[in-house]
């Protein structure tokens, strides 16, 4: 496709931004045109829209700017920066859907392998790394959902060294770090967190709970003197933070408690967005079956939310 002929510069009527399309269905006011849908005689590249799924003005003007999810921008780069029979050395405690891509589906359909490492080991990073071979260096800024940090100047410097591109997702969170700045060559977001505005603030911190806590705001954190080295001033710590609650069975009756509180979005990682690694994996990236991903919502007062979250915890 090409780029300058499939992007329109201005809407319809001449508006700066492009026209937001709401109709799901189009018309088509011949019925011997319809065939040329179906054969590919008429596309949307050409103005031709049909059905939504398939696709509608505003869907294709996206399209032509990003890729459709961050899993399709990741598959998207690994499979640009290596060959069949090629080598990534990636984070072990990556996200989970990551893990799964780079674990099961380019060994089986790309011929293409995955060594994992602990970030904070770097000479078993450095050693992982095969010269010639290795391509991509890749890894999460900020851990999903256990927040180790990564030290990306070191790291970068330990892939460059080698001649292997560095990729870092960046989703938690592009208003803390810049890994551009830090030596990173390539970085993909998810837009559903920090980038859509939506779900996302900067937090405060549950220090006292009898509970597990991992958020990078508490002084305990292994990682915090690391990110403050690193992150972009004035923004805090980010709003995700993990509550262990030890068994699935507990965490699942804490978020039952919590249903509703549309505000603040939870998840069993381990049962959810991790479940696609076995537990062995999972034991190397520290996610525990009552592990809990919390996104602190923006509404409502901090007292509000410390009451509810109070309540729900008195009923386990």
């Amino acid at each position: 496709m090409d780029l300058a002929t499939a992007r329109h510069e201005f809407g319809e009527h001449g508006c700066i931004n492009m026209s937001i399309e709401a109709s799901a269905t189009f018309t088509v006011t011949k019925p011997v045109i319809m065939p040329k849908f179906c054969t590919d005689e008429l596309v949307p590249e050409q103005g031709s829209f049909i059905y939504s799924r398939h696709f509608n003005p505003t869907v294709l003007n996206l399209n032509c700017c990003i890729p459709a999810s961050r899993m399709a921008t990741i598959s998207t780069v690994l499979m640009q920066l290596c060959s069949s029979r090629g080598h990534v050395v990636a984070s072990g405690c990556l996200y989970g859907g990551t893990q799964a891509l780079l674990n099961h589906f380019l060994p089986r359909f790309c011929n293409i392998t995955t060594t994992f490492v602990d970030l904070r080991a770097h000479e078993m990073v450095k050693d992982a790394i095969v010269e010639g071979r290795t391509t991509v260096f890749y890894l999460d800024s900020m851990s999903n959902p256990t927040l180790i940090i990564a030290n990306l100047p070191e790291l970068c410097r330990i892939a460059h060294d080698k001649g292997v591109k560095v990729v870092v997702d960046n989703t938690f969170t592009p208003m803390i770090l810049s890994p551009a700045r830090l030596g990173a060559d390539i970085i993909v977001h998810s837009l559903t967190k920090y980038i859509s505005g939506g779900a996302d603030v900067i937090a405060g911190t549950m220090k006292k709970l009898r509970l597990k806590v991992i958020y990078l705001g508490l002084e305990e954190h292994p990682d915090q003197s690391l990110l403050k080295s690193m992150a972009n001033e004035n923004y805090g710590f980010g709003g995700i933070l993990c509550l262990d609650m030890e068994t699935e069975e507990k965490a699942n009756q804490l978020m039952n408690h919590l249903l509703g509180y549309h505000a603040t979005l939870m998840s069993c990682s381990g049962s959810s967005t991790s479940s696609e690694m076995n537990a062995e994996e999972k034991e190397m990236a520290d996610i525990s079956p009552g592990l809990i991903r919390m996104s602190i919502g923006y509404s409502g007062t901090l007292e509000q939310k410390w009451t509810q979250f109070e309540k729900a915890l008195a009923q386990i």
